[in-house]
């Protein structure tokens, strides 16, 4: 399996995913350009349910709200056996709303709007959807009911905004979802007119409202079988590959492909899916035939951060050095835990691969012991002069996957904590990402538990790191497929900022093509040289 993950520069970080020609509809409103190939019918069946999506507002197209409806009704009619073919994103315009519902109606088995639905004067989707089909609004009994009940409207009063949502097309019929969790059926209906059923806009409602309409849209003549290969080398290297595999199965199995550069365990994520289990499995181990096994990287799409307490803990279940460590490690974090509760504690967190590694194993410790009701762990991150960009946005998006409190001060470390403890008195003890290698470790006779030293704010620092070497800690973070900055793939093996750190020589190589590149950081041999692109 691969261990090298190259970069090549001169490509954009981000790019829409490639669905070779088959995949992909000729004409669809959010699809890569069409490439060379046999139009989007070759793959259908006699049992093929299409699909297409109407997503409706303004604020769409402003960049004002981001759409997560698409994700969700696409993935969920996929997983329902129906193949979403188009979709579209329209303002609250009549005539566009009008004519673009009338067009799809034609093409699509069924089609789904979200938005545009409400008691507001750009919402307009009912009044499109009725001219879409030469149809007048009118008021719905049931619905006139469920406004009166549930928002006080007037009855005798249509031209109110509480009246609104009541006036529907005339052919409009009601669909009366079920919960078979609470085993009670919806509160308000969604409206279908022909193939057209109308959902709201607010993303919990729509997904709630599909969810519980499942059956309406099931097809159960088909079941997409689904692969994917996770690639490390670049795209355009193994697009050869692809075209062959396209060029045999077209018409029976569907190839994607999709970069990630932002990725630290693959480059390229290839999708293979089919309506046959056997075309899917022949097409499959083709594939692998001429990727050289280099290049196939074992890879499992997981939640690192959700399987935390599972995960690390199983680390310890072997008896060799490393499982070792890691034990010794959650015992000093299980000890603090006990000394302290989580409010009391912080993670100093800078983006570095030793805190990364600290905080998952600290955030598997308390997941371990509160099981429900977490609390929030707290993390100082001390930001420092002329930052990596890709730093801060590790630090970022860290903070989110974890549901971190997160304080970011400035200056320098002692600055940093007397502000600390000035702003968040209750915080006792601070967990800390130091190794024995360290140089600050190095020159002081540091232990799992000890206090800063005089002169310096007051503060319990807990290190239950110190015996984890730099392989140590790259086997931990890659073993359990933990995110971790992106310029530790780019030849960094030591983060400080841009003006003090340089990618290590020790990983810098010439490839087959004589251009200098960088190893990763986890494949640097001689650990003594960790610090080598510091100054």
């Amino acid at each position: 399996m691969s261990k090298l993950l190259p970069l090549f520069p001169g490509r954009a970080l981000f790019r829409i995913g490639v669905v070779w020609s088959h995949l992909r509809p000729r004409s669809a409103v959010m699809a890569a350009p069409t490439a060379a190939g046999p139009p989007n019918d070759v793959c259908r069946n006699q049992h093929t349910t299409t699909a297409g999506v109407i997503i409706i507002g303004d604020e769409i197209l402003k960049g004002y709200t981001q759409d997560t409806n698409t994700y969700f009704i696409c993935r969920k009619l996929h997983s329902l056996g129906v193949k979403v073919e188009r979709v579209s994103v329209i303002g609250d315009d009549l005539p566009a709303i009008a004519d673009e519902v009338s067009q799809f109606s034609k093409r699509y088995t069924y089609v789904l709007t979200a938005g545009g639905i409400g008691p507001t004067h750009d919402d307009l989707t009912f009044q499109g959807v009725a001219n879409a089909f030469g149809e007048k609004l009118q008021p719905n009994p049931k619905l006139v009911e469920l406004c009166q009940k549930y928002l006080g409207a007037d009855a005798n009063d249509l031209t109110s905004p509480r009246m609104k949502m009541a006036l529907v097309p005339e052919s409009a019929k009601l669909l009366f979802g079920y919960d078979n969790i609470s085993k009670k059926q919806s509160r308000f209906p969604i409206i279908n007119v022909r193939n057209v059923y109308v959902f709201p806009g607010v993303p919990a409602l729509m997904e709630k409202s599909l969810t519980m309409l499942e059956d309406v849209f099931s097809n159960k003549e088909v079941k997409f079988h689904f692969k994917q290969v996770f690639v490390s080398a670049d795209e355009t290297s193994i697009a050869p590959y692809l075209n062959t595999i396209d060029a045999k199965y077209r018409g029976k199995v569907q190839l994607g492909s999709y970069p990630d550069w932002l990725n630290n365990y693959y480059r390229v994520k290839l999708t293979l899916e089919s309506e046959s289990e056997d075309d899917l499995k022949e097409a499959h181990q083709d594939l692998l035939s001429l990727l050289t096994s280099d290049k196939v990287v074992d890879y499992v799409e997981r939640d690192p951060v959700g399987m935390a307490a599972q995960e690390v803990y199983g680390l310890v279940e072997k008896d060799d050095a490393f499982s070792i460590k890691v034990k010794a490690a959650l015992s000093i974090v299980e000890e603090c835990l006990e000394k302290y509760e989580v409010p009391e504690l912080c993670v100093s967190f800078n983006g570095g691969k030793d805190c990364t590694a600290l905080l998952h194993l600290v955030h598997a410790a308390i997941a371990k012991k509160y099981p429900a009701g977490r609390p929030q762990l707290q993390v100082l991150y001390i930001q420092r002069p002329s930052p990596f960009p890709e730093t801060e946005d590790f630090v970022r998006k860290t903070a989110e996957r974890y549901n971190l409190k997160m304080y970011t001060l400035s200056g320098d470390y002692k600055e940093a904590l007397l502000e600390l403890q000035r702003t968040h008195p209750q915080i006792k003890a601070v967990l800390m990402g130091q190794r024995r290698g360290d140089p600050y470790v190095l020159r002081t006779n540091m232990a799992a538990f000890c206090m800063t030293d005089t002169g310096w704010p007051q503060y319990m620092r807990v290190n239950p790191m110190l015996e984890f070497t730099y392989h140590d800690v790259w086997k931990f973070m890659r073993s359990l497929y933990l995110p971790y900055c992106i310029l530790y793939d780019r030849g960094y093996s030591s983060l400080g900022n841009m003006i003090n750190t340089k990618q290590n020589p020790h990983l810098r190589f010439v490839d087959e093509f004589g251009v200098t590149r960088y190893k990763p950081a986890y494949m640097l041999e001689d650990e003594s040289g960790e610090r080598d692109g510091r100054h």
